[in-house]
């Protein structure tokens, strides 16, 4: 099975110390960048997603910001793309789905931030387009959000949206279980 990663907005904002840091992100960052370095090892192609945030009402993310770069655990190397997008969905505006097609991956697996937010909009957009995809959950994070009052915590936010995702739009799996596959 050939197999492209995905990895999406794991970015300086969303840790500690940044403008939108969300719960579990460091704990994410280190599956996601376990699960890179299988790919890198194995030479299977990566592609990376940056958002930035255009506009003076940037609430992070903002150009020019050390809070919208990669974090370097999952920076990208040797020449693998950055597709740059505006919108929580990554195909939007963007020439992703043409890099995807083009790699020609039997299963995108994907990672990243927020859950609740870029990971499902994206993996839902990958899914309609009829992309086979796995996301690896324990390499994604989400914040706490409030709503009617309440605030839901990030941990119950990010379940919620993975057990959405799952079986549905992608198999919801973790690194580990994704790197002891036969190939990642």
């Amino acid at each position: 099975m050939t197999r492209l990663l995905l990895l999406i907005d794991l970015q300086r904002d969303y840790f500690p110390g940044g403008r939108h840091p969300l719960v579990g992100a460091d704990a994410a960052a280190a599956a996601a960048q376990r699960l890179l370095g299988r790919f890198r090892a194995a030479g299977r192609p990566v592609i990376h997603v940056q958002h930035v945030w255009e506009g003076p009402d940037a609430a992070f993310f903002a150009p020019g910001t050390d809070g919208v770069e990669i974090d370097p655990r999952v920076a990208p190397s040797g020449g693998e793309p950055v597709v740059v997008k505006h919108h929580p969905n990554a195909f939007l505006g963007t020439d992703l789905e043409t890099r995807l097609r083009d790699a020609a991956a039997d299963e995108i697996v994907v990672a990243g931030m927020m859950s609740s937010m870029c990971v499902d909009a994206t993996v839902r957009a990958a899914s309609d387009l009829g992309f086979s995809l796995a996301v690896a959950q324990d390499a994604c994070a989400a914040p706490d959000l409030v709503f009617d009052g309440a605030t839901i915590p990030g941990g119950q936010v990010h379940a919620a949206f993975m057990a959405a995702l799952d079986g549905t739009y992608a198999r919801v799996v973790d690194v580990d279980a994704l790197t002891g596959d036969t190939a990642p």
